[in-house]
C-alpha cells in the first residue's frame, strides 16, 4: 500500500507539472488572445499579444519568454525596453492560447491596456472592409464573410466591397451569391478585371459554361487590364475539358495558348488536354 500511494503522489505530481499548452491554432484563429510559441533551444516559450492593426493587419505585441517549473508555475523573463511588434504572416506556424490561469504569473491582464488604441471606429464601414480583406487573405472566408456583410448593410456601394463579398462567397462555393454581386458590381465598372474574374469562376464552378464564356469574351474585350486573361482562358479552357465538349474546347484553344504564351507549365497542361481531347 505504502508503494501505491507513493506511486499515486509521482504520478499526481508529473501530471501536474506537464505544460497546459496545446499548440494548435492559427496566428488568424488568435486575434485578441494571448499566444505561446514553441519553445527555443533553452525551454522557454516566447510569447505576446495578437492584435489587428488597421494597416498592418494581425501583428504580434512580443512581451518575451517564460519557462515552466517542473511544479507547473509559468515564470516570465519580460523584454527590458518598449513591446516589440512583429507583423504576422500566413504561414503553418501553430501556437498555443496561454490559459487564463496564468496570467497573473506572467504578470499581464486579459485585456491590455493599449489595446483600446486600435479598438476605436470598429463598426465603420473601413474597419468592416479591411478586417474583410485582411481575413480573405488569410482564407478565413466565413469570417471575412461575417465583416463583409455586415459593411454591406451599412453602406452597399463601398469602394471594393462588391468583388471582396464575391471572393468570400466564391471561396465558401457559394457560387450564386458571388455571381449575383459581382453583376450589379459590374453594372457600374464594366471594366474592372478583377471584378470579371471573380464572376468567370463563379460562373465556371456553377457549371455556367456558356455564360462564362460570354463573360470571357467581355472581359478580353473591354478591360484594359489583361492580367487574369490568361487565368480566365485555362479554366474555362480546363472545364470544357473535363466535361469532354470537343468543339467547345477547340474554339477556346488558340485564346489560351495566346494569353498563356511564355507560362511553361500552363501551356505543358493545354497541350496535353489538346491531345487528349483530340484523340
Amino acid at each position: 500500500m505504502k508503494y501505491l500511494f507513493l506511486l499515486t503522489i509521482f504520478l499526481a505530481t508529473k501530471l501536474n507539472a506537464q505544460p497546459i499548452l496545446n499548440f494548435n491554432k492559427r496566428f488568424v484563429q488568435s486575434e485578441d488572445k494571448w499566444v505561446a510559441f514553441k519553445p527555443d533551444k533553452d525551454s522557454s516559450y516566447p510569447f505576446g499579444f495578437i492584435y489587428v492593426d488597421a494597416q498592418a493587419g494581425l501583428t504580434l505585441n512580443y512581451e518575451g519568454t517564460f519557462k515552466i517549473l517542473p511544479s507547473g508555475q509559468f515564470v516570465p523573463t519580460k523584454l527590458d525596453s518598449t513591446n516589440m511588434k512583429v507583423r504576422l504572416q500566413p504561414n503553418n506556424v501553430q501556437v498555443a492560447f496561454i490559459p487564463d490561469s496564468k496570467f497573473r504569473e506572467l504578470q499581464i491582464s486579459a485585456v491590455p491596456e493599449w489595446l483600446k488604441y486600435y479598438k476605436t471606429d470598429t463598426n465603420s464601414v473601413a474597419r468592416l472592409y479591411r478586417w474583410g480583406y485582411m481575413y480573405n487573405g488569410w482564407n478565413e472566408c466565413a469570417t471575412a464573410l461575417s465583416y463583409l456583410q455586415k459593411a454591406q448593410k451599412m453602406d452597399p456601394a463601398y469602394n471594393g466591397l462588391s468583388v471582396e463579398l464575391a471572393f468570400s462567397y466564391n471561396c465558401l462555393g457559394q457560387y450564386e451569391n458571388a455571381i449575383t454581386v459581382l453583376q450589379d458590381a459590374l453594372k457600374t465598372t464594366p471594366t474592372d478585371a478583377y471584378t470579371n474574374k471573380e464572376l468567370i469562376y463563379a460562373q465556371i464552378k456553377s457549371g455556367q459554361l456558356d455564360k462564362a464564356s460570354e463573360s470571357c469574351k467581355h472581359a478580353i474585350a473591354v478591360c484594359p487590364d489583361t492580367t487574369y486573361n490568361g487565368e480566365n482562358c485555362y479554366n474555362l479552357l480546363h472545364n470544357l475539358f473535363e466535361k469532354k465538349d470537343k468543339e467547345k474546347f477547340n474554339l477556346w484553344l488558340a485564346e489560351a495558348k495566346k494569353w498563356n504564351s511564355g507560362k511553361e507549365n500552363v501551356m505543358k497542361s493545354i497541350v496535353a488536354m489538346e491531345n487528349e481531347i483530340n484523340k
